[in-house]
């Protein structure tokens, strides 16, 4: 099942000429989970190959602004489409709250909306993954998400099967979905008879702005991916003090103590280009990358390689991503 990031926002606090503000979209198999709701976000739907697509659920970090002023257009959008399918939003404690106020924006929709208040340690069981609510060091109170996939069974061993006699058919599909079987000759056979090792499931780990944080670090041990803020760069470290944010030092730390695979840095601010924050990430942790707005990481099972960055993966025309201009002083 292919599973991806898809990075429609990458900014701090404000838009630039080149990146909207925080938007992230989660794409597992035919699920479509987005990840904050920022200033534009579905205008940058629309301008990628994804379109702007019938979203089930949303999920929100914390309620700053450049995290949830596009949500209000998005669904009066949906309205105006003649939607009829439920949505629900997921959010921190304060969601009812905020919702008090949008409604006054949105109006009067022609579908259902729910909402569904988080609290740190909440988990939502979907089957053949989890996703969890974590809590973060911010200004005021917000949650980072971790989606982890279960176990998979190990690899079907086709000539185990054979000799033991297990036909073609129904009988080898339940032992890959872990069942034991009872072949014509009356014996029982089991999944670990033709099954390999258990192979372990993806987890990604998005962690929202945060300061440098052992939550954040506890959560993200072992991911596929991690996506962490780094507003600023070393040399502004008081500053990111100050904002409970994170430096690129920081984020780098975290992603080392925790041994994830890969370490994506977003919310980055306007004063710096992305290859400064790279390169300071990189002296901590090498497998850092600094995504662009459209750009992909695809998270394929451990098995089948690393995760891999896709510049421009998301536009219609896939070119060379078009250099930054110089940082704001």
């Amino acid at each position: 099942m292919d599973l991806d990031l898809v990075f429609l926002g990458t900014s701090g606090s404000m838009p630039t000429a080149q990146r909207a503000p925080t938007a992230l979209l989660v794409r597992r198999g035919g699920e479509r989970l987005l990840f904050d709701c920022a200033e534009g976000t579905q205008r940058q739907l629309l301008r990628s190959q994804i379109g702007l697509v019938e979203l089930k659920e949303i999920f929100l970090t914390h309620y700053h602004a450049d995290h949830y002023l596009g949500l209000p257009g998005m669904l009066k959008t949906f309205a105006l489409r003649g939607r009829q399918a439920p949505i629900t939003i997921y959010g921190p404690t304060g969601l009812r709250r905020l919702f008090i106020a949008l409604k006054v924006i949105f109006g009067q929709l022609t579908y259902p909306y729910h909402l569904e208040e988080l609290r740190p340690g909440d988990v939502l069981d979907r089957g053949d993954y989890e996703l969890g609510a974590f809590p973060v060091q911010h200004a005021v109170h917000s949650l980072g998400y971790a989606l982890v996939e279960r176990p998979r069974p190990g690899r079907f061993d086709v000539e185990a099967a054979a000799r033991l006699g297990v036909p073609e058919g129904p009988e080898r599909g339940a032992l890959q979905a872990g069942r034991t079987v009872v072949i014509a000759d009356g014996r029982a056979v089991t999944p670990e008879m033709v099954l390999g090792a258990e192979r372990s499931g993806r987890k990604i780990v998005l962690a929202g702005d945060t300061a440098p944080s052992p939550s954040v670090l506890e959560a993200a041990r072992g991911a596929d991916v991690l996506v962490h803020e780094a507003t600023f760069c070393h040399e502004e470290e008081e500053r990111a003090r100050e904002t409970a944010h994170s430096t690129a030092l920081d984020a780098a730390a975290v992603a080392r103590a925790a041994d994830v695979r890969m370490l994506a840095l977003t919310h980055l601010s306007p004063r710096y280009l992305a290859g400064q924050v790279a390169r300071e990430a990189r002296t901590v942790f090498p497998e850092t990358v600094v995504p662009r707005d459209f750009d992909i990481v695809d998270v394929p099972f451990q098995e089948r390689g690393a995760p891999q960055l896709r510049k421009g993966g998301a536009l219609h025309r896939q070119t060379e991503a078009v250099p930054e201009p110089e940082a704001v002083p």
